[in-house]
């Protein structure tokens, strides 16, 4: 055939219509001759480039496209189907069907190839077209010569490419070996990538949701309790009161039947409700299915097991993912769940309503849908807790004029001068001075914070009760009661890990049985994460310590301040700064913690998923913990607690005087500590983090494929298809990022609130508009994540009952040591002469001689304040200079110090008894959830008796039609009786369907 010339042959009727790849026919296109053959069962498994289009002739053009380039004519492929389609992409709903328009998209898998030029994408498209013909050899045709010498001039792909290519080939054959269907698509708008469509049929759908344990609905249906009297008069009630703040869903009325559901068994499908065959397994089912497929399904190419997991750590696939069910904004967007949830919960305009839960589990899984249900539960119980802290905070404004101890500090008639905060800079100050800041504490250190640091144990403890009784009702609810988790596939690192060891011991010829790792493989790992936690650690309070250093230095550089206003505002300025410098620490170093948690539990190798995820939690919140919290527990019980006297001083490096609390005590900058960390963490760290970097993330894939797309008109314009859409979505990446704000937001609520009453309301205000901002990352940002069934939220809540334990010993602690709540009730009963808190401020100042101050650390400017200063005074319980044993600890600070450990001892062990009492005293399981449960064991056995006895009773019936056959044949042919016993059956030999 010559080169400029256009040839055309017609292939007979009977030739398949089936892949020709490049070693058949080179540089051709196949165009539909006849439009009314259907593909063969092979075709609609691994569709063909064109099996959308309608096949209605008897044959095939062939049409050599190369001559076509070769005089400057070069027709797109698009171009040369539009007399034949009218628009393909709306039959297959936009990627969301294969391209016949029935069977729907459950998976997607997505490649990179190497495309050679725009002119031969119809070869390469006809490569990847069957399956099944890939490793099929084929004879030798007549325009093999032609490819193979065009061939030449053409770059080769290198050997890593078609390692990666082969393995897809197999691990492809392997799918549909396993009765899954697929389509390829490298036709997109994305050069470069190309696209497996994945299709469960029923028969894969129904085995794996056997071999999976799934419970489906059946056709029984059962009556659900419903209350009586004053309850359900209550509950009627609640409903009106809460209809405007329901979602307007379908699953949010209150359900009065139920279908009983059960395991589901192919040699029981009479007893499920079949009605729908489309809609019996929901979109998450199926994509749940089809990953378990690919998860066991493997590739040995590799030498090696090798399943979905293994395959895109090595890069043979670049992503998998299930589709979005539609588009969730635009003018004619058909109604799916999706759109449901961008309106009714991923919008900051319902931020006031109930989440549709159901419908979140429906659509992203129980896992997802169980911390959305958490957040919801743990969202309400911070209105009570908020409402508390309000009153607790307005009392401390109210009482703060009647407030002895401040009124005495802010009385300038008393005149104490204080002792120099610093050596030889500072000179002697007046308490009054302070008064503002011993005005603000009493906001925060009054009784009523005692109250509601009992008030807040408690809650905790009624919090995750009620969350477990809350877990209980979803998973009836959800068909969860009997679930349990089975052991999961290894994963692919553990799998390699296990092949080198293995390697290495055929190496030396040694025969094993199937390997695994032990604790020698792992020592080095464990030992290598024993070092790095401690090194993480070090490095936090090596941090502190910079920080305290800094403070020090800047309060002393401060000090020496020519104005009067510049030496005033030295503490506030120093505090602010110092915890602004805290926070920005916390936020970087919490993504650091993170990437090195992640690589720690990598080199361990995990087995499981599961085991990953827990070590990793585990590990991250270690650090994350360790790094918000220090800076706090330095200020609550560290700060001024190892300063010495005047006279006296504790020195770092011989240079910085440990810094001190303030008159009024360090529980104020404790609170200026804790609420600065706790809004400054919440506001960048979980809400501009989490809305920018996903945008700036999508923005920059955004702008790559922009460089990459094709200049052709036609080609831009053309729609993008549904898995192009998503593949353009950041991926998920678990919830334990989610988890974990939540629970270090909790720590913020509970460990610390006997300093900050006001934390709960900031929590809630948060996690407002958390729920809506998660809710909006999962349906608009991120790619659908494959459904988990799980029915609790895992070593989450172990960690929260471990913080509810600890905040209850933490608070003690504050109240008693960081607090001046003892030291006044000590007061109050041992000293008071009137019963009255007057001369409180007084007992607790010591006094100092200043002839006792060393050499070099008096103040330079002693006349300062207009006076020469003899006596000066500070906050310790020690002798005065006067006394015998002159400076020593006194007998008060004795007194103070049992009352302190007392009260730590009575107020942990009673709110431990009295969290404990509520633990025992509200059952983790509702009674109506479980009668209803037992309810629907018994139903269950009722279904299978009758099912027996109606299987009993037909063979029965059967027996009895034999007996009346076999007498009708005795008596109309007396012989037959005497003749062989297998004659008498062919008189009534009938099929019986039983």
């Amino acid at each position: 055939m010559d080169k400029d010339e256009i040839h055309l042959r017609r292939l007979p009727a009977a030739a398949p219509w089936g892949p020709h790849t490049d070693s058949d026919f080179h540089g051709v296109d196949f165009l539909p001759d006849s439009l009314s053959e259907v593909p063969d069962e092979t075709g609609m498994r691994v569709n063909k480039k064109y099996s959308c289009l309608p096949a209605e002739e008897k044959g095939i053009h062939i049409i050599n496209i190369r001559a076509i380039e070769d005089i400057g004519y070069d027709q797109h492929e698009s171009t040369l189907l539009n007399s034949l389609s009218k628009n393909p992409d709306a039959d297959c709903k936009y990627g969301l069907y294969f391209r016949d328009g029935k069977r729907k998209v459950d998976y997607i898998l997505v490649y990179h190839y190497k495309k050679s030029s725009a002119g031969r994408t119809l070869t390469r498209r006809a490569q990847h077209n069957d399956a099944g013909a890939r490793g099929a050899k084929q004879d030798p045709l007549p325009g093999k010569g032609v490819q193979m010498e065009m061939g030449e001039s053409e770059p080769h792909t290198d050997c890593h490419e078609d390692d990666k290519r082969f393995r897809r080939e197999e691990y492809e054959g392997n799918l549909v070996e396993a009765g899954l269907e697929l389509e390829h698509d490298e036709d997109t708008k994305i050069h470069g990538v190309g696209f497996v469509k994945i299709h469960a049929p029923w028969n894969v759908l129904c085995r794996e949701a056997e071999f999976l344990k799934l419970k489906m609905p059946t056709k029984k249906m059962y009556q659900i309790n419903q209350t009586h009297g004053l309850l359900k008069k209550i509950n009627s009630v609640l409903q009106k009161i809460t209809e405007p703040i329901q979602p307007k869903v379908a699953e949010r009325k209150p359900q009065t039947v139920k279908r009983l559901s059960y395991p589901f068994s192919r040699e029981k499908q009479h007893l499920f409700d079949l009605s729908d065959r489309d809609s019996f397994f929901d979109s998450k089912t199926r994509s749940t299915i089809v990953y378990e497929i690919l998860k066991r399904t493997t590739c040995t190419k590799a030498k090696y097991s090798m399943g979905i997991t293994s395959l895109l750590a090595n890069g043979v696939y670049s992503a998998a993912y299930p589709l979005h069910d539609g588009d969730y904004e635009g003018e004619n967007v058909e109604p799916n769940d999706r759109k449901l949830l961008c309106e009714e919960w991923a919008s900051y305009g319902v931020f006031y309503k109930y989440q549709p839960i159901d419908l979140v589990r429906k659509y992203f899984g129980e896992k997802i849908g169980l911390y959305f249900a958490w957040l919801g539960v743990y969202t309400q119980m911070l209105i009570p807790a908020s409402i508390v802290g309000i009153i607790v905070f307005l009392y401390g404004c109210a009482t703060v004029d009647e407030n002895i101890p401040s009124m005495e500090m802010c009385d300038q008639r008393n005149n104490i001068t204080m002792c120099p905060l610093c050596d030889r800079t500072c000179s002697y100050w007046k308490m009054s001075s302070a008064c503002a800041t011993a005005r603000a504490s009493h906001l925060f250190d009054n009784p009523a914070t005692v109250f509601f640091s009992v008030f807040m144990a408690l809650w905790a403890a009624t919090f995750m009760e009620h969350w477990k009784r809350k877990q209980m009702r979803l998973n009836y609810r959800w068909d969860l009661t009997g679930f349990e988790e089975e052991e999961a596939h290894p994963r692919a690192e553990y799998e390699a890990k296990v092949l080198e060891k293995s390697l290495r011991k055929e190496h030396k010829h040694k025969e094993t049985d199937k390997e695994k790792l032990t604790w020698k493989d792992r020592f080095p790992a464990y030992l290598t994460n024993f070092v790095g936690i401690i090194f993480m650690v070090g490095l936090t309070f090596a941090i502190v310590f910079g920080v305290i250093i800094y403070r020090i230095s800047t309060a002393a550089a401060l000090a020496i301040s020519a104005t009067p206003s510049g030496r005033s505002s030295v503490r506030v300025t120093v505090t602010a700064t110092a915890v602004i410098i805290n926070l920005v620490v916390i936020i970087f170093l919490d993504e650091v913690y993170g990437c090195i948690a992640r690589w720690l539990t990598q080199i361990e190798v995990p087995k499981t998923d599961k085991n990953f995820e827990e070590r990793l939690i585990f590990k991250a919140f270690l650090l994350k913990f360790v790094n918000a919290y220090t800076p706090i527990f330095y200020v609550a019980f560290f700060k001024g607690r190892f300063v010495g006297r005047p006279g006296d001083y504790v020195y770092i490096f011989h240079s910085f005087r440990m810094e001190e609390c303030a008159p009024g005590g360090c529980l104020m900058e404790l609170c200026i500590q804790l609420s600065i960390i706790m809004l400054g963490k919440q506001l960048i760290q979980n809400n501009l983090f989490e809305i920018g970097i996903p945008k700036m993330k999508k923005f920059i894939r955004y702008m790559k494929l922009k460089r990459r797309r094709s200049l052709d008109h036609e080609e831009h314009m053309k729609k993008k298809q549904r898995y192009e859409v998503d593949y353009n979505l950041e991926p998920f990446s678990g919830l334990t990022p989610e988890y974990m704000e939540m629970i270090i937001q909790f720590g913020f609520v509970t460990l610390f609130v006997a300093s900050f009453p006001l934390a709960p309301l900031f929590a809630l205000l948060n996690n407002i508009i958390e729920i809506r901002l998660d809710a909006k990352k999962f349906v608009t940002e991120l790619r659908r994540p494959v459904a988990v069934r799980a029915k609790d939220i895992g070593i989450w809540y172990n960690i929260l009952r471990g913080i509810g334990k600890l905040a209850v010993i933490i608070n003690a602690f504050v109240i008693s040591f960081t607090s001046d709540f003892i030291p006044r009730l000590v007061y109050l009963y041992m000293y008071s002469e009137n019963g009255t808190m007057h001369g409180f401020v007084n007992h607790t100042l010591s006094s100092f001689n200043v002839s006792d101050f060393q050499a070099g650390t008096a103040p330079n400017d002693p006349m300062e304040l207009g006076y020469e200063v003899q006596i000066c005074r500070y906050k310790d319980y020690r002798e005065p200079p006067w006394s015998e044993n002159k400076y020593d600890i006194s007998k008060d600070f004795w007194a103070v110090l049992a009352a302190r450990l007392a009260f730590v001892i009575v107020f942990q062990n009673l709110v431990m008894f009295m969290s404990d009492f509520v633990d025992w005293i509200i059952p983790d399981i509702p009674k109506d959830i479980s009668q209803q449960i037992h309810k629907e064991k018994v139903l269950m056995v009722e279904v299978f008796m009758r099912e027996e006895q109606g299987k009993l009773q037909m063979l029965e019936t059967w027996k009895d039609k034999d007996k009346k056959k076999g007498e009708n044949c005795n008596n109309h042919s007396p012989r037959l009786s005497l003749s062989h016993s297998g004659s008498l059956s062919s008189c009534h030999s009938y099929p019986v369907d039983v």
